[in-house]
């Protein structure tokens, strides 16, 4: 029999009609033969009732007054109505399921509460399971610490989840499902014309999701990459595959396609300040301690340019404030600039193409948009802009690079 991992999102089961619909795809993969294995989120999002940020909402109620080991366990009990639900619609159908937390399900990690690292997956208990089950169903976000308490594993926690059993049950295939139909060029509330990508690799898809596409979360990406899991980026409410992220072989009929296509799609992030700092005469430690300051203070920075003489980079914009605030006491004077974007592109097909930056900057400077700093690597190049010109920026780069014709 075959293995396959199905992970649903809140968004595909917040009400009856929906988790229907992902009973349908239970079902389809039965039918095929497949051991399943479904990882479930919190029902719905913000404002309903069982939500992770609903249950979060709860506390900010009272005062925040929870300590991290009881804030998992109360973040915890999302999945598990979650799942409970799920199994007793399948069992009505005669569909035999059983619930595993995370940490019955054999995912041990660390002690960092809120945000734990999986040390290690044993899944002996779900293998049992299936010798009496047609269907195992994991709370997904969680897991267990050796001593046996009960963690969460931060955002996108389902999707790593998902992966990382995957890797353990050596699964053909994981599913993500969510509300959209799979990984598009870019994001169709701003350009109309995206597309929906058949194929990525594990890079293109891993830079889309660093980089603000939230299909899917960039750590579950790598999971799987590193153990050649594919994933299939599909719809709840829709029988399409979705699009397929794997590793492009030859011989597979998609690497001339790759090849040609310099740019697979387009992603940006908003909501950003850039800082640049710059040094008094004579001094040269300036870079260490600008960037030791922000992680003791624990400031997320992005966007990096070093340079000789100063620094320049990003911070979101609610810690800008606070982040200059840092560097005055440092005897520094920042200039900060709020209300900035990243766009970015990414494809594998750019590595060792001449040209593509030339291309980038060409069509933002004919449609008068300011590149207020760039950076790239072998699978990405960024542009920093005013968040004004973001919509604009992205729409730019997704014709000039024809990806409305994928």
């Amino acid at each position: 029999m075959g293995m396959i991992v199905q992970k649903f999102g809140g968004s595909s089961l917040t009400n009856e009609e929906k988790r229907e619909q992902a009973i349908q795809h239970i079902q389809d993969a039965l039918k095929e033969g497949n051991r399943v294995c479904v990882v479930v989120s919190a029902i719905g999002r913000k404002g309903d009732p069982y939500a992770t940020d609903t249950l979060i909402d709860l506390i900010a109620t009272n005062g925040n007054l929870l300590n991290d080991r009881e804030w998992d366990l109360l973040l915890s009990c999302g999945e598990v109505i979650s799942a409970s639900v799920l199994a007793s619609m399948l069992n009505v159908r005669g569909i035999q399921s059983t619930v595993l937390t995370g940490g019955q399900a054999g995912i041990i990690t660390n002690e960092d509460f809120r945000n734990a690292r999986i040390l290690t997956v044993q899944p002996k208990r779900i293998l049992e399971a299936f010798q009496t089950h047609d269907v195992v169903i994991v709370t997904g976000f969680q897991g267990r610490t050796a001593d046996g308490e009960v963690t969460t594993l931060g955002r996108g926690g389902s999707d790593t989840t998902a992966t990382v059993l995957g890797a353990a049950l050596k699964a053909d295939v994981v599913d993500i499902f969510t509300d959209v139909n799979g990984i598009m060029t870019a994001d169709p509330r701003i350009v109309e014309e995206a597309r929906q990508l058949q194929k990525v690799t594990y890079t293109e898809i891993c830079n889309m999701a660093y980089q603000g596409a939230k299909v899917i979360h960039p750590r579950a990406v790598e999971i799987a990459m590193q153990a050649n899991i594919p994933i299939r980026v599909r719809s709840t409410f829709s029988k399409e595959k979705g699009t397929l992220v794997t590793h492009l072989q030859e011989g597979d009929g998609v690497t001339s396609e790759v090849r040609d296509r310099m740019i697979t799609g387009i992603a940006q992030v908003p909501k950003l300040t850039q800082i640049q700092v710059w040094s008094k005469e004579g001094r040269h430690d300036l870079q260490a301690r600008v960037f030791k300051a922000m992680a003791d203070h624990s400031i997320s920075v992005d966007f990096i340019n070093v340079y000789p003489s100063g620094v320049a980079y990003t911070v979101f914009d609610d810690q800008a404030k606070r982040a200059a605030q840092i560097l005055g006491e440092l005897g520094y004077e920042p200039e900060l600039l709020p209300h900035c974007a990243k766009v970015s592109a990414i494809g594998a097909g750019m590595a060792g193409v001449p040209g593509v930056m030339a291309k980038i900057v060409q069509a933002l400077t004919d449609e008068n948009i300011q590149i207020l700093q760039s950076a790239d690597s072998h699978t990405t190049i960024w542009v920093l802009v005013k968040q004004d010109d973001m919509n604009r920026a992205v729409q730019v780069l997704h014709r000039t690079f024809q990806l409305h014709e994928y």
